[in-house]
């Protein structure tokens, strides 16, 4: 679908979430992310309570509707009270705050006078305590923002807040965190809603992303920075999509949303043509099992032999309706599933327009619309499951068929791999802050004082790269991107070529990680003793692929280890040219000297990697020298 994104009113805004490299946030626990076994687990369960205007939050009411078990995973030696909920906060950790005005500085934000810290009610199990704890640090304005291709993009907002408890199971009677990650420092970065375009987005995206790691003060690494994306048109309403951590996915994301609302609000006004009232959805939840009684199906008997039942729900004029596609690969019927899995917890739905089929028979959709006391133009639902998931489950989809009715429903969403999103849970409402009583306020002025400078910015980092290293602006970029510039720079010492080591630091890992192998186990201290190890002459540049693809793996402890393995002397060397010498005596004595690079060839085809390319070639000439002589 070719779309005009002005005519149809396109606005995003992006929150970027930046994990800082300093200790936690409200505890001088480490911020590291831990993956054995947790030492302990506790369980809890939460419930939600109104908030000091006497309203309840849609997203917490969805949350406690669950009724769920969580189970917290704790370690004795990088967790404490403060994660358990046990113990109260500490002072603010004023070294991130330090970190946060750095960045609203490099935006040209405007600090506020004084953080006071709120608590917004989080009640999915990802904190102990039922809420986050968030500070606004800067506001934007009209001088603040990047610049892009299509115009330039303000920042709306920075706030400094703590990491969420890292997710390791979702059920829909448990779920199971670890605390390692929770209370990490991250920063999120709001900006207006000033993106107009898909690709926009992506620049911005990665233009905010460079000016967080200029600070030199982030983590690294995979989860350490995500995107969420909030995406609106005209007639639509503003979804925010989270988790996105694929730059090159956010345009693709973009485009379907708006493909997902205009396709939402085509619905809408068939249904209105169709002169579909809210009150027509407003029928019971009936048990349709007796339709299945002899049924050949695989799904409906397996569930009946589970002790589960068929419960159905008639829809008023929505036939052709739930097969509807809303993105590619991605039907209405779908969006109901994703209502029914996350309120009722069962597996799915089946729904009108896609029977007969999964092994139900024609007769058996009949029956099932007799009972339902379907008629033509309408279609229906049913659930698989207990009596009590399958009714939660139905009349969440009941509430979201009345939703098409009136367009597009805000939501918060989450990104799939291929580009579209599906339901998590409904959009928080205002009713989700409130003043955090345990933090006191920290005065901003003393901490600015601390900032004598601003670090550079990433296009003067990238320069002074390409200036002083003869890098080319690619590898420049890639070194920055990749957070290597200070472990690039101490590199250099060792006298190897900058352009063959950024390609080292850079290229080869991006290779070996295609290929799928685990290039996250190469250290720091992988790449400095290869280096030591070039500059020396110890290690041939060609094998430096093959070394890193090792150590990876785990199949050497060093890489000097691997060097004894394989290195070659001159000895052996001188050996294998004078047997590829014999071999092509003949040609060799018939081109002369000019047999230099066929002898080469073959040679470096025995002795690649195992010792130095310049001896070689130094050796080769030598060696074919006296051959020559000898003739």
């Amino acid at each position: 679908m070719d779309i005009n994104y002005e005519k149809v009113g396109l606005k995003v805004g992006l929150e970027i979430h930046q994990r800082l490299d300093t200790h936690k946030l409200f505890c001088s626990c480490p911020s590291i992310m831990r993956e054995d076994e947790p030492h302990e687990w506790i369980r809890r369960r939460l419930s939600v309570s109104y908030s000091e205007l006497g309203t309840i939050d849609p997203a917490a009411r969805f949350e406690s509707l669950r009724k769920r078990d969580f189970l917290y995973g704790i370690y004795y030696d990088t967790t404490c009270e403060v994660e358990a909920d046990e113990a109260p906060p500490h002072p603010m950790n004023e070294e991130a705050l330090e970190i946060s005005l750095t960045i609203a500085l490099m935006l040209g934000m405007e600090p506020v006078d004084e953080v006071h810290v709120m608590r917004k009610i989080v009640v999915d199990g990802s904190n102990t305590t039922g809420f986050q704890r968030t500070a606004l640090v800067a506001l934007g304005g009209e001088g603040s923002g990047i610049e892009t291709k299509w115009g330039r993009v303000r920042m709306a907002t920075l706030c400094l807040e703590e990491e969420s408890a890292y997710i390791v199971e979702s059920k829909s009677e448990r779920a199971k965190y670890r605390l390692d990650r929770l209370g990490i420092p991250l920063v999120e970065l709001a900006t207006e809603p000033d993106i107009m375009y898909p690709e926009q987005a992506r620049e911005a995206a990665l233009k905010l992303g460079r000016i967080l790691r200029a600070t030199g003060k982030v983590q690294r690494g995979l989860g350490t920075i995500r995107q969420d994306i909030n995406v609106s048109i005209e007639g639509g309403a503003r979804q925010e999509i989270k988790g996105v951590q694929d730059l090159d996915l956010i345009p693709e994301i973009i485009r379907r949303e708006v493909v997902r609302q205009l396709n939402l609000l085509s619905i809408r006004d068939e249904l209105r043509s169709r002169d579909v009232k809210e009150e027509d959805l407003d029928i019971p939840i009936v048990d349709v099992t007796s339709a299945f009684s002899s049924s050949k199906s695989k799904l409906i008997t397996k569930a009946l032999s589970r002790g589960e039942r068929v419960y159905g729900i008639k829809v008023k004029g929505f036939s052709g309706i739930l097969g509807k596609e809303l993105q590619p690969g991605r039907r209405f019927g779908k969006e109901l599933a994703d209502y029914a899995k996350v309120f009722g917890g069962v597996e799915g739905i089946l729904h009108g327009d896609e029977l007969p089929g999964y092994g139900i028979g024609k007769d058996e959709v009949n029956e099932v619309r007799e009972l339902l006391g379907c008629d033509e133009g309408d279609s229906f639902v049913l659930v698989l499951g207990r009596e009590d998931a399958a009714k939660l489950a139905l009349d969440s989809v009941r509430e979201r068929l009345k939703q098409a009715l009136r367009g597009v429903p805000n939501e918060t969403r989450r990104a799939l791999p291929d580009g579209n999103t599906a339901f998590m849970r409904p959009m928080p409402g205002s009713a989700r802050m409130y003043p955090e009583t345990d933090v006191m306020p920290v005065n901003v002025r003393p901490v600015l004082e601390r900032i004598k400078e601003l670090p550079p910015m990433p296009e003067d980092q990238v320069r002074e790269l390409m200036e002083k290293y003869d890098l080319t602006e690619e590898l420049a970029w890639e070194i920055f991107d990749d957070g290597k510039v200070k472990l690039f720079e101490r590199l250099s010492r060792y006298g190897v070529p900058t352009r063959f080591l950024a390609s080292m630091l850079v290229s080869m890992v991006r290779s070996l990680k295609r290929e799928s192998e685990p290039v996250e186990n190469l250290g720091e201290e992988h790449f400095e003793e290869i280096a030591k190890l070039l500059g020396e002459g110890s290690l041939a540049k060609e094998a430096v692929p093959e070394v890193l693809r090792s150590l990876s793996r785990g199949e050497y402890s060093s890489a000097e280890e691997y060097v004894k393995t394989h290195r070659m002397s001159v000895d052996e060397l001188d050996k294998v040219i004078e047997q590829v010498l014999e071999k092509l005596s003949s040609k060799v004595r018939e081109r002369g000297e000019r047999a230099y690079g066929m002898v080469m060839g073959e040679v470096m085809k025995e002795v690649r990697g195992k010792i130095d390319g310049s001896i070689v070639s130094k050796r080769v000439k030598e060696k074919l020298e006296e051959f020559l002589k000898a003739r």
